[in-house]
């Protein structure tokens, strides 16, 4: 789904018998986030949500109506659509069922819903706009840049590009009434109007296989143009389209060209009169400006010795300006960006600087992090201050900077000598805790840096905090390292030559993320990624967009592909990822099937159970057999599971019988098969008795029914004993671990894996000073060159285990997108107290739980029309206050289960008590 304007709207409930309470009608979203122009969704989704303090509340009724201007809306004149009164308590991705919408058409919506509370009035009018739809539409726009170096340039290995400065002089004779911009700026780009930035973006737009797609942005700049004279100006980074290692190991790496740009501004006069400013061989440029080279792995150079002051104004003689060239188009069809730019969203002040044996100064974050550095400081013209990043110092205090591999990750300021001079890079970031300062004339002051935090523009939406403060610990380093690997795409590492978005590290990942940051439209994005790099013949790469040319044909990684499109119709209720991916993804299946399925055996693997931890704390890889699971296992199980989600996808979108069909044979067989050749059972155990080998069937669902409880005592033998109560799996088992162990009553014992501080561990991590979470298990002692520091893939499913089997906090798979909550705590794996929350599509969720010998007191809160189904620890109804009250053992809102009591509520705050 393509998500989210977030809009607020404040209304009045009228109630009969209630009066003097607020509801609002919060969040009205159209199928963008925070900027509502330019989509390219002939039909939109539409949701709101209803935040009220009083309980019980549900939607009955709504009606929507759709205009082409705010005028007609608010007389209410629906000339797009009137969806009439619906009787649905559906308050999320209602599809919009009006007049066909065509390119650059406004829209303007309110909603009016009822509830069994009453009626509210009309909301306040939400908008969205269309964006060009069309390839007609822009070919008479045409792309523009100059395929040629300057002196400086280079092409190598670390190949250098200086930005190119390109302004647009224009004439605007009347007045303007509305006027937008669409622009494609490869690979990044700044846009100014009269020497105002538009937007508060960084490192635009977001990145994609330019030969399948480009994105454009679209701005609002009615209130930036002015009648007479304008300039518009754009600085071109280089950003994936050049210079990370352009025509360095062209099998591998995949290159795109010279910067290029398209733009068009659409102006709209008082007298209704338009006029469109589109890219061609006017423009002018300069490769001579200040930003000397921008690589993503190396760095940038700014030398402001070369500032051009007033370049994007009037006040500007462009007459020694180079005129740009009609170029090549990157290939990929024009696409309207459905998920937000980047941003700098967070700010770190450095701990401390200190002066090393050479003269230079080796700064402090205090946080491993990604973004920049904000400079400030006074020196000589041509004085060159350099900062060099790292994530970890050698014993001597020096940078460690072999896990970087070739990633040169160095910035460098050359002053212009004009007081104080404040110097931030616009077109690279990196990922780093210390920065090696040199050039400075004497030791700088703390005051004088400022660690700017980028990535996407997302929302943080899950708060988690509990009686462990280890735990609590993982759970911070886990928020930044997921937030700092978010780049317009879901990368692997931000510090070294690869930050590359593979798949097998969000495969579970993207799950326990969701619970963190509002990540819906980066990861719909993704999908669109996978399935652009698609072979034709069905092959699915390990990393997408395919930046690197990695076709490995394996189906723990590439299943991704379809366990993020389950995380988004789980998590958000996004039916539409599924019908739109449905048919690739069944594509690869075949592929799969008809290349690799021997004897009903799936025997294609490519990385195995990647990373799991060594019998040594010195070697990266195991060598031990006895702790490697067989391919074939990992493959074969995993396939089969994919198999039960495809199922699940089939009866969604209403495919064919023979595909469910097909479906059900294949798993019969496949886990017949399996169980055939790996199951033992003499000793309870799968093919050599991994704790992965043994976890993916169970968790899976493919272990024979009389067998399971003892197949689940092996695999707990092997933790508590062999492995002596600590983790033995890599990528692959880790992300079924947790849930596995506390859904079959073993939640204590997965608790001492979280909460362990003793190798191999997460807690290890932060007990050698982690401030994110690492590749490797031994990091730190492991051939530290080979370890990224910052990496989310070892997190597997214990993110999804904090808040769905600690805190409480689950979307019934039944009712996605938590419409129905189900809220079952582990009060017994070994916490005191929780306390979470997260901010569901519906409202607020919040589970907070504290519990000592004789009492437990739970405060949760549940969303305007959601239910939660709410199990607590007895069955006793006489031990159970709710708000202070006896609870009514006449109730039929209750059902005992599993030696627990089951209520369903409805929304509202609760105070529970059980003594």
């Amino acid at each position: 789904m393509k998500k989210i304007f977030q809009y607020l709207v404040l209304l009045l409930f009228s109630f009969s018998a209630i009066a003097q309470n607020d509801i609002k009608l919060h969040n009205l979203q159209c199928e963008m986030l925070t900027n509502p122009l330019g989509i390219d969704v002939l039909q939109p989704r539409l949701s709101w949500q209803i935040i009220t303090d009083v309980s019980e509340v549900e939607q009955k009724t709504y009606q929507i109506l759709v205009a082409s201007s705010v005028e007609k809306l608010k007389n209410n004149n629906a000339d797009l659509w009137d969806s009439g009164k619906v009787s649905s308590n559906a308050s999320m991705n209602i599809t919009y069922s009006g007049k066909k919408l065509n390119s650059k058409d406004e829209a303007y919506w309110k909603v009016k819903i009822w509830t069994n509370k009453g009626e509210t009035q009309w909301s306040e009018t939400a908008h969205w706009s269309m964006g060009i739809l069309t390839y007609a539409d822009w070919k008479s726009t045409r792309w523009i840049g100059y395929n040629q170096l300057f002196p400086g340039d280079s092409v190598s290995q670390f190949s250098k590009l200086s930005a190119r400065y390109i302004r647009k002089h224009i004439d605007v004779k009347k007045q303007v009434k509305n006027a937008k911009v669409y622009i494609m700026g490869m690979g990044l780009y700044e846009l100014y109007i009269n020497g105002e930035k538009i937007g508060n973006q960084v490192l635009a737009p977001v990145p994609t296989d330019y030969t399948k797609n480009v994105k454009y942005n679209v701005f609002d700049v009615t209130s930036q143009l002015k009648k007479g004279e304008n300039v518009l100006g754009t600085i071109l980074g280089n950003g994936r389209f050049f210079a990370m290692r352009q025509e360095y190991k062209p099998y591998k790496i995949k290159s795109f060209g010279f910067p290029k740009m398209a733009l068009q501004l659409d102006i709209e006069y008082e007298d209704g009169t338009t006029e469109t400013i589109k890219t061609d061989e006017t423009w002018k440029f300069t490769p001579n400006g200040p930003i000397r080279s921008n690589n993503e792995y190396d760095g940038e150079v700014h030398d402001a010795r070369k500032e051009i002051p007033n370049w994007n104004t009037n006040n500007f003689d462009d007459t020694n300006w180079l005129n740009l060239t009609w170029v090549e188009e990157p290939g990929g069809f024009p696409e309207a960006q459905m998920t937000p730019n980047m941003k700098v969203m967070d700010e770190v002040k450095p701990l401390s600087i200190t002066a090393t044996k050479t003269g230079n100064y080796i700064l402090d974050m205090g946080q491993n992090m990604v973004g920049w550095l904000q400079l400030k400081v006074n020196g000589n013209r041509d004085d060159t201050i350099t900062m060099k990043f790292a994530e970890s110092l050698k014993e001597d205090g020096s940078l460690y900077i072999a896990n970087l591999r070739d990633a040169r990750v160095t910035d460098e300021y050359i002053l212009k000598g004009e007081g104080e001079e404040i110097w931030e890079p616009k077109f690279v970031y990196h990922g780093f805790r210390f920065v090696e300062i040199s050039g400075l004339k004497s030791k700088p002051s703390l005051d004088q840096f400022l660690g700017k935090v980028v990535y996407d523009y997302i929302e943080t939406i899950g708060t988690f905090e509990c009686s462990n403060q280890t735990m609590n610990q993982i759970f911070k380093n886990a928020f930044w390292g997921i937030r700092g690997n978010y780049k317009g795409m879901p990368i692997d590492c931000p510090q070294r030559n690869e930050r590359q978005p593979w798949l097998g590290d969000r495969t579970t990942g993207a799950y326990g993320e969701s619970f963190l940051f509002d990540n819906q439209t980066l990861y719909a994005k993704w999908l669109d990624d996978i399935k652009f790099s698609q072979t034709l013949d069905g092959g699915i790469p390990d990393v997408a967009p395919a930046f690197w040319r990695y076709y490995g044909d394996g189906v723990t990684w590439q299943g991704a592909y379809i366990k993020v499109a389950d995380m988004l119709y789980n998590q958000f209720a996004d039916e539409n990822v599924i019908k739109n991916h449905y048919p690739y993804m069944k594509k690869w299946m075949d592929y799969m099937e008809a290349n690799y399925l021997k004897n009903d055996l799936m025997t294609k693997d490519k990385y195995g159970d990647w990373c799991v931890p060594p019998e040594s704390l010195e070697i990266i890889r195991s060598q031990d057999p006895t702790r490697l699971t067989d391919g074939e296992v990992l493959s074969s199980a995993f396939y089969y599971h994919l198999l039960q989600i495809m199922k699940k996808f089939a009866h969604i979108i209403n495919a064919t019988e023979a595909d469910i069909a097909h479906y059900d044979d294949l798993s019969e067989r496949i886990k017949t098969a399996f169980n055939k050749k790996y199951l033992n059972t003499s000793t309870f155990s799968y093919a050599n008795n991994t704790v992965t080998a043994n976890v993916l069937p169970l968790a899976f669902g493919m272990v024979p029914e009389e067998l399971k409880a003892k197949v689940f005592d092996n695999m707990v033998h092997e933790i508590e004993v062999t492995k002596q109560g600590h983790v033995s799996t890599g990528v692959v088992g880790i992300q079924f671990l947790m849930r596995t162990l506390t859904e079959h009553g073993r939640g204590d014992l997965a608790y001492k894996l979280a909460s362990n501080k003793t190798y191999p561990s997460w807690g290890y991590m932060v007990e050698n000073g982690a401030t994110t979470i690492w590749e490797l298990w031994n990091g730190n002692t492991a051939n530290p060159e080979m370890n990224s520091q910052n990496h989310v893939m070892l997190l597997g499913d214990l993110l999804v285990w904090y808040y769905e089997n600690m805190a409480g906090i689950k979307s019934n798979p039944e009712m996605p997108g938590f419409k129905q909550i189900i809220m079952k705590p582990d009060f017994n794996a070994g916490l005191s107290y929780v306390n979470a929350s997260y901010k569901s599509s519906y409202g607020l969720i919040r589970s907070h739980w504290k519990k000592n010998k004789n009492k437990l007191t739970w405060y949760i809160t549940i969303p305007v029309n959601t239910t939660a189904l709410v199990n607590l620890p007895t069955t006793n109804v006489s031990k159970v206050k709710i708000n202070k009250k006896q609870f009514d053992k006449n109730s039929e809102n209750y059902k005992t289960e599993e030696g627990k009591l089951v209520l369903e509520l409805k929304s509202g705050t609760y105070l529970i008590n059980i003594n």
